[in-house]
C-alpha cells in the first residue's frame, strides 16, 4: 500500500514519507480547525442555521481538500475564507439588504466564472505575470499575515484607540479581573510560542504540533485547577471537550440548494460577484504561491508549476460550496503549518480531507482547542516564512519598494488579497515611470491588472 502511494503522490521524489504527510495533514488540520466553530458562527448572523452550517462546511472542506490533493498533488488545504464569510454575512446581506439566498446564488456564479478562468491559458498567465519580488513579497506577507491571526487569536495582540494595535497588559488584566480569562490565555500562548520554539532547536519532529497539544493540555490543568474560569459571555469556554449533546450530524435541509437566482441580471449581483471574483483570484494566487515556494514546489524563476489547478480546485469547492449553503472558500494559509512540518505532496490533502470526516462525528473534541493553543504554531509558520525577504533586491526602489508595500499590506490591511492588489499596482507604476529597460520589463498583462485593481478600489 505505502509503494503505491509513493508512486501516485511521488513521495520519495519530494522527500517525504506517509508517516510525514499524516503528521502534517494532523498539524495543519489542528490549526485550522477552528474554522467549523467560526464560519457557522459568522454566518448564521445572516439567520442560516447554525447546525446546518456546521455541516456543510465540514463537507466542503472535505471535498475541496481532497480536490485539491488529487487535481494538484499539493499539501494544501480547501477551506471556508474567513474573510469572504465576513463579506458575505456582513456587507452583502446585512449591509446591502439582500438575501442569504441570494447571497449563495452569487457565490456559485462566481465559482463558475473562476472556473472558466482556471481553464483557460489565462490562469497561468496570472502567475507568471506577477514579479519574483513580489512572489517572495507575498510568501513573507503572508507569515505576517498568520502571525497576526495568530496574536489575535491569542489574546496578546488588544485594540487600542491611541496606537490602533497594542499588548496585552497582564497587570492590567488582573486589576480588571479578567485574568482568569483573557490574561492567562495570552499568557499561555507566550509559553507555548517558547516550548515550539525550544523543540524546534533542539529538532523535535512534530515540533508544532506537539506545541499545540501542549498549549492546550496546560490550558486544561489550569482550568482543573481553578486559573482559568470559562465565561461563555466574553467568549471564553471550557477547553474540555463536551459529549453532553452527543455526535448526531445535523441536517443541512435548511439551507442546503437554497440559492435564489432570481436577481442574476441586476446590476447589484453582478457587483457583488466581481468583487468577490477578485477576492478569491488573488487571495487562492497569492496563498498557492506563498505556500508552494515556501514547500519547495516553485521552479527557479519562482513559477509554480500546476498552480492552475489549485485554482480550478478552488472554483470547483466554491460552486459546490454555494450550492450546500456555504460562504466562498480559500486555499488555508494555516496550511504553512503543515508545510513546516514536512507535508509535501497531496496525501497531506487526503489526510487532512480524513480529519475532516472524523471532525462531523468528533466536533466536540476538534471544536474545544482554544485559538490560544493555534497561536504558537501560527507565530512559528509566520517566522519561518519571513525568510523569503532574503533573496529580494532592497537596495532596488522598484523592487524594493513594491515588496514591501506588498508585506505590509497583508498584515495592516488584514488580507492576503489588498497586499496583491497593491503590490501590482505599485510595482507597474514605479517601475513605469522609472522608465528605461524597467519600463519596458512590465508585461502587457501585468498592466491590465494594475488598471482592474485601480478600478477596483474606486467603483466596485
Amino acid at each position: 500500500m505505502e509503494e503505491k502511494l509513493d508512486k501516485f503522490f511521488h513521495l520519495t521524489e519530494r522527500g517525504t514519507t506517509v508517516k510525514t504527510e499524516c503528521l502534517a495533514a494532523l498539524t495543519t488540520f489542528v490549526t485550522v480547525a477552528y474554522v467549523l466553530a467560526v464560519n457557522p458562527s459568522v454566518l448564521a448572523d445572516t439567520g442560516m442555521d447554525q447546525g446546518a452550517l456546521f455541516t456543510a462546511t465540514c463537507l466542503v472542506c472535505i471535498i475541496g481538500t481532497l480536490l485539491m490533493g488529487f487535481i494538484t498533488n499539493f499539501p494544501f488545504f480547501l477551506v471556508p475564507s474567513m474573510g469572504l464569510n465576513a463579506y458575505f454575512a456582513y456587507t452583502i446581506v446585512i449591509g446591502m439588504g439582500y438575501t442569504w439566498q441570494m447571497a449563495l446564488a452569487a457565490v456559485v456564479v462566481e465559482g463558475v466564472v473562476f472556473a472558466v478562468i482556471s481553464l483557460t491559458k489565462l490562469r497561468d498567465l496570472l502567475a507568471d505575470a506577477i514579479p519574483l519580488a513580489l512572489k517572495k513579497a507575498i510568501t513573507a506577507g503572508i507569515g505576517l499575515f498568520i502571525t497576526i491571526i495568530g496574536l489575535k487569536g491569542s489574546g496578546l495582540l488588544q485594540p487600542n484607540e491611541s496606537t490602533y494595535v497594542s499588548m496585552i497588559s497582564f497587570n492590567g488584566t488582573v486589576q480588571s479581573g479578567t485574568f482568569s480569562t483573557m490574561g492567562i490565555c495570552a499568557l499561555l500562548a507566550l509559553v507555548g510560542i517558547i516550548v515550539t520554539a525550544i523543540l524546534m532547536a533542539k529538532n523535535v519532529k512534530g515540533n508544532i504540533l506537539i506545541g499545540i497539544l501542549v498549549t492546550w493540555v496546560l490550558g486544561m490543568l489550569c482550568e482543573a485547577t481553578g486559573i482559568y474560569v470559562p465565561n461563555p459571555e466574553l467568549g471564553y469556554y471550557t477547553l474540555f471537550p463536551d459529549f453532553s449533546n452527543g455526535v448526531a450530524i445535523p441536517s443541512m435541509a435548511p439551507i442546503a440548494f437554497a440559492a435564489d437566482f432570481s436577481d442574476w441580471a441586476t446590476v447589484g449581483f453582478v457587483a457583488v460577484v466581481i468583487a468577490i471574483l477578485f477576492a478569491s483570484i488573488f487571495d487562492t494566487l497569492g496563498t498557492l504561491i506563498g505556500t508552494a515556494t515556501k514547500a519547495g514546489l516553485a521552479d527557479k524563476e519562482g513559477n509554480i508549476p500546476g498552480i492552475g489547478g489549485g485554482l480550478l480546485a478552488e472554483a470547483i469547492t466554491t460552486v459546490i460550496a454555494g450550492f450546500l449553503g456555504c460562504s466562498p472558500t480559500c486555499v488555508a494559509v494555516e496550511s504553512n503549518a503543515g508545510v513546516a512540518e514536512g507535508g509535501r505532496t497531496g496525501l497531506t490533502a487526503v489526510f487532512g480531507a480524513v480529519f475532516f470526516f472524523i471532525a462531523l462525528f468528533l466536533s466536540p473534541i476538534f471544536l474545544a482547542i482554544p485559538s490560544f493553543a493555534t497561536a504558537p504554531a501560527l507565530v512559528i509558520v509566520g517566522f519561518l516564512m519571513i525568510g523569503a525577504c532574503c533573496a529580494i533586491n532592497w537596495d532596488d526602489p522598484c523592487e524594493g519598494v513594491p515588496a514591501f508595500v506588498t508585506l505590509v499590506a497583508m498584515p495592516f490591511f488584514y488580507s492576503i488579497a489588498e497586499g496583491v492588489f497593491l503590490g501590482v499596482i505599485s510595482y507597474t507604476l514605479i517601475n513605469a515611470f522609472a522608465g528605461g529597460e524597467k519600463a519596458k520589463s512590465i508585461s502587457p498583462l501585468l498592466w491590465v491588472l494594475c488598471v482592474l485593481f485601480i478600478i477596483k478600489y474606486f467603483f466596485i
